[in-house]
């Protein structure tokens, strides 16, 4: 039997015996939208009816779902796209970004053994540091509503969008963090066609 992950770690127990492992990772998954890998795609067709599409989808647990922070979508890359000469951000440059919303996570916390970045954020920690303007809880209230979210993604939107803030150099979360944070959550949009 598995036991919840608290604190970092995870403890499998068995008939032998239990043993815990540290468990703080990063997931980052892909996925097809279909079967046929063209659902949505503007220039070739789906072969893919929606049932098939719906149970494609279905094969991720809502539970496992509302886990992961971040779904987006990420279509096929245009030649012109790649073969574009002009300017965009350099790695540099984001990568600097980063680290000055790396650097105020870790002085929000600095005195929180458990918490580094606001991924590891609690419910406490969500209600101290993510508070909301009137504008931005509509945005939320609305999304929840809308989008039939879980209390979960609710608190992984809190988390993203005090990110979004952080990267933005901004102590207070705007309503466009949140919503930018909430567009995230394209497969809680999309799970049911």
């Amino acid at each position: 039997m598995r036991q919840p992950i608290e604190d970092g770690r995870v403890t499998v127990s068995r008939a032998a015996g239990s043993v815990t492992f540290p468990s703080e990772f990063m997931l980052v998954a892909a996925m097809n939208p279909c079967p046929c890998g063209y659902f949505g795609d503007l220039k070739r067709e789906c072969r893919c009816g929606p049932t098939q599409v719906q149970r494609y989808r279905q094969r991720i647990s809502g539970p496992l779902l509302d886990r992961i922070d971040l779904h987006i979508e990420v279509p096929a890359v245009e030649y012109r796209d790649v073969a574009s000469e002009r300017d965009e951000e350099t790695s540099t440059t984001i990568r600097e970004r980063v680290i000055r919303a790396r650097h105020r996570q870790q002085e929000r916390f600095l005195g929180d053994r458990k918490v580094n970045c606001n991924a590891r954020m609690a419910t406490r920690h969500l209600k101290q540091h993510c508070k909301l303007s009137q504008d931005s809880q509509e945005l939320i209230r609305v999304a929840m509503s809308e989008l039939n979210l879980s209390a979960r993604a609710y608190d992984r939107i809190l988390k993203v969008s005090r990110t979004i803030a952080d990267l933005d150099c901004k102590n207070d979360i705007s309503p466009e963090h949140v919503s930018e944070a909430i567009q995230y959550r394209t497969f809680d949009r999309t799970l049911w066609i």
